[in-house]
């Protein structure tokens, strides 16, 4: 088979005509901000009321990325109580230079302390300025969107499924080794 001399070319310029012939879709960036999808992964954000110093995330981590420092405060007992011990927390930073970005932190944090913002803004000059502390990571927990709504035909969440549960009423709970009664044996002892 015998290649025409300039097919290819007249290929490529069919191809850019095409191209210039649509309506262009790029975005304005700084002017237009995009549409986010409802579970994109921007920085990590920390609600500090929830935090109980536990260490699972900063264990967790791949990259080592996560700093916590805590030290205890001892808590009045009330009366006839002994007094308790907490941890508070002094300082909680993430370098998002070293993070990869990968999700285990919030996946093991099991207090709620740690979401995904859907904020991507956040580029420095210089890379020892990605270090953020517990204060900035919390003005991103502001941004946290709430979570979607189930799906109308879904199974309900566990929680809310055992909540609903029906109940047993005190007639029908029988004593350990009870034997349930047969009918037509009620007055039978």
């Amino acid at each position: 088979m015998a290649r025409i001399p300039g097919s290819g070319l007249a290929k490529g310029l069919a191809v850019t005509l095409r191209h210039m012939l649509r309506r262009s879709v790029t975005q304005q960036y700084p002017q237009v901000q995009p549409v986010l999808p409802p579970r994109s992964r921007g920085v990590i954000a920390l609600v500090e009321e929830n935090c109980t110093s536990c260490m699972l995330c900063a264990r967790e981590c791949p990259d080592w990325c996560i700093y916590i420092d805590s030290h205890k405060e001892t808590i009045p007992a009330p009366e006839g109580g002994r007094p308790r011990q907490r941890n508070v927390l002094d300082r909680f930073a993430i370098d998002f230079s070293l993070c990869m970005y990968c999700g285990i932190c919030i996946e093991a944090c099991p207090f709620d302390a740690l979401f995904w913002a859907p904020d991507f803004e956040y580029a420095e000059h210089d890379i020892r300025d990605l270090l953020h502390e517990k204060d900035k990571l919390a003005t991103w927990a502001a941004k946290v969107p709430p979570p979607p709504a189930h799906e109308p035909n879904a199974d309900p969440p566990k929680e809310l499924a055992a909540e609903s549960a029906p109940r047993p009423s005190a007639r029908s709970i029988r004593p350990p080794g009870a034997l349930p009664k047969r009918p037509g044996t009620e007055g039978d002892a």
